[in-house]
């Protein structure tokens, strides 16, 4: 018997962005990503490319003021996605971490989809800004991720001089902690909590 694809998809529209967002786990780390912020573009496809994601984003938000609501409520649809796609978490192995080097940067982004939310963020940005995007929009992010996906997510940068490199490092190891989080363990036939859910 095959497993179910764990696929979701997103519509969110408010007065500040309309959203549409497609999400397959199990996916080949394809993307069609449209958000209107360049950086944010980047994230999420190399995002997609190291968590094995298939991910499409269109966002047309007010960009005209700044990218904080199109960043956040980006942040949003793709943790509601995630927690859609994944059900009831059976067999999954709901824990993932990762040290992970990007050039002189060395970032642990570690998670667990435990069904409830938890941001910690030790990732001190060296600039304001990364171009035109603003580096305190990478908390942001991740912080609306983890409350809608309702997951512990925690973000430890060890060290670091260039702040798109700390950004990308820390986009890169939240694919990579996730893709092991998501993964189905062959030998884990329910809900990995003595809870008996999560």
């Amino acid at each position: 018997m095959s497993n179910p694809v764990r696929t979701a998809s997103i519509d969110r529209q408010t007065a500040e962005t309309k959203i549409s967002l497609k999400l397959t786990i199990d996916g080949t780390g394809s993307s069609q990503i449209q958000t209107g912020v360049g950086f944010l573009d980047h994230m999420l496809t190399l995002f997609a490319k190291h968590g094995l994601f298939d991910l499409q984003v269109t966002c047309d938000g007010d960009t005209q003021v700044d990218a904080h609501h199109t960043t956040e409520d980006i942040g949003i649809c793709l943790g509601q996605a995630f927690r859609a796609a994944l059900g009831d978490k059976r067999g999954i192995t709901r824990y993932g971490h990762i040290v992970l080097p990007m050039e002189e940067t060395l970032v642990t982004v570690a998670v667990d989809l435990s069904g409830r939310n938890y941001l910690v963020f030790h990732a001190p940005m060296p600039s304001p800004t990364i171009g035109q995007f603003d580096s305190e929009l990478v908390e942001d992010f991740w912080y609306a991720f983890a409350s809608n996906a309702m997951c512990n997510f925690h973000v430890l940068l060890h060290y670091g001089r260039n702040s798109h490199h700390i950004a990308e490092g820390i986009f890169k190891a939240a694919a990579r902690s996730l893709r092991t989080a998501t993964s189905i363990d062959p030998r884990q036939s329910g809900v990995p909590s003595t809870k008996g859910q999560l």
